[in-house]
């Protein structure tokens, strides 16, 4: 029973580390990188322009009424 403390310690520690890096790493590649490549699909055909028609012929702006 000696050291039974510093053994069981050393496993959870290494097993501790392992899940979360694991579930940082598949955080990062499930979540985060799709997330990044959709913004940049957006943002490459977003025209702000047109969005803004958009919204002034819909009469969201009160400073810009609909024509």
């Amino acid at each position: 029973m000696r050291r039974l403390l510093a053994r069981r310690m050393k496993f959870h520690l290494l097993g501790a580390f392992l899940v979360s890096m694991t579930s940082a790493a598949l955080y990062k590649f499930g979540v985060a990188e799709p997330r990044k490549r959709a913004y940049a699909e957006f943002y490459k055909k977003y025209d702000p322009m047109k969005d803004f028609e958009t919204m002034k012929a819909a009469g969201v702006f009160e400073c810009a009424p609909p024509k």
